[in-house]
Parts: C-alpha cells; structure tokens; sequence
C-alpha cells in the first residue's frame, strides 16, 4: 500500500510538472503596442469612446490545436482616456470608477468552451469596484502566423465584444443615468496581439 501510495504522488507530481511546462510553453505575451481595450458609452444622444491604455494579462493558446485555455486580464483604471481631461479626472472619482479606492479591474478565467473552428465561449470572473461577477464572453481567433517584425516570433490575434451594466458595479450610483446624462451599458471591445518566441 505504502508503495502504491508512493508511485501515485510520483505519477501526480510528475503530471503537475509536465501541465506546468506546457502551459509555460503555450502562455503567449501580449503586444501592448498591438492591443486595446476600448468602450463604448451614450452621452446623452452621442456616442463617446474611450481606451484603457494601462492593462496587462496572461493567455495561453495552443495553435496546433486552437486550443485557448485561458485569458486573464488586470487594467489600471488611472489609466482611463477618453481625450476630454475633465471628463477623465471625473470618471476617477467616486461618482463613477473611485480609482484612488480601486486602482485595478480584473478578469479572471474559470473556464472556456470552443465553439468553433475559431470561436470560443470564455467565462470568467469580471472585478470591478466592490463587486465581482461571472460572465461569459466571445471570442475569436483571427489567426497565427510568423511576425512579419521579427522573424524569430509568432504573432496571434484574438478579438472580443461584449456589453455589461455598469450600474451593477457600481461604477456611478444611477444618479447621471436618471437624469439622462450617461448611459448604464456599455459596449466593451478588447483586440490583441500575442507573441511568442518560436
């Protein structure tokens, strides 16, 4: 039994071991230069758009099998633009993202289902302020290839598009919502580039 028991935490250890080096070689870089994270919000009648120009995150992707098996993000909500300075130092204070109290949002992957060829459903923990949520998102793969810049690379691409209520985050407490100001949904769009070394 003593044996047994042994050989099992040896073929266990040896198991964490080889799932570790593939997820170390299948974990892609993101290219910050390539990459965005953009929304989309009403004004009132008009549409305004703006960026995260701060975020970082982990993907691990297996080309071969077009196997995505995770997708982890953290963005620094500092870092919001949407090109109108007033309108940014006002979306950090409390009435809408309290950045000095929440200085990250986070996603987190729980699981990812593929949908198709280059399709999958990605579900994960979505932090933002005080609350945390699961949601299920799309995306797609648009494909690998050598990196046209560096030839001792591979580049993948990665897309997704969402929509989420602000207000059951507590991004704002409804009051600019009621008064026809700000819109509650908004329209979230993440585009990336990934590398790594061949």
């Amino acid at each position: 039994m003593r044996l047994k028991g042994v050989t099992a935490a040896v073929l266990f250890a040896v198991s964490l071991i080889s799932q570790s080096a593939l997820a170390q070689q299948e974990k892609w870089d993101i290219d910050p230069a390539h990459s965005s994270i953009t929304f989309d919000i009403r004004h009132t009648f008009a549409v305004v758009r703006g960026v995260f120009l701060d975020f970082s995150g982990t993907v691990v992707f297996d080309p071969d099998a077009k196997m995505l098996h995770k997708c982890d993000f953290e963005v620094q909500v500092d870092s919001v633009n949407t090109h109108i300075t007033q309108r940014d130092d006002h979306l950090r204070t409390p009435d809408f993202f309290d950045a000095a109290r929440y200085p990250t949002m986070r996603f987190d992957t729980t699981e990812i289902k593929k949908r198709a060829d280059n399709q999958y459903a990605v579900t994960g923990t979505l932090t933002i302020k005080d609350v945390s949520q699961t949601i299920t998102v799309p995306v797609t793969f648009l494909g690998v290839r050598d990196n046209p810049l560096n030839p001792k690379q591979q580049v993948a691409g990665f897309e997704t598009e969402f929509s989420i209520d602000r207000l059951a985050y507590h991004v704002g407490s409804g009051k600019f919502y009621d008064m026809g100001v700000v819109g509650k949904d908004v329209s979230v769009m993440v585009s990336l580039e990934v590398t790594r070394d061949k």
